[in-house]
């Protein structure tokens, strides 16, 4: 028997990749939520959502819910996400 250890590294340079600006606080930010849209996904994000508001100040929460539970986000989605403050990518099952 024999172990084959696979390596999950980017193949390529990732010397052109750059981390997202962090923002300062969420308060009056828009977050956005792109789930998998497997159910036990909407009680998570149902109080998540209610956490983000209440005790961070989080004005809108957008809830959108991908066409494809094990793909990427939908191209729309991506594009809808730039009007965003904050994304959030979440899976459940």
């Amino acid at each position: 028997m024999s172990l084959e250890i696979l390596d999950p590294t980017h193949e390529g340079d990732s010397g052109s990749f750059a981390l997202a600006s962090r923002l300062s606080a969420l308060d009056g930010a828009t977050v956005g939520i792109i789930s998998n849209g497997k159910k036990n996904t909407i009680p998570f994000f149902n109080a998540f959502e209610d956490e983000l508001r209440t005790k961070f100040g989080v004005a809108e929460v957008v809830r959108t819910v991908k066409s494809n539970y094990s793909a990427p986000a939908d191209a729309h989605l991506v594009e809808e996400a730039e009007n965003w403050d904050a994304v959030i990518a979440g899976i459940g099952d």
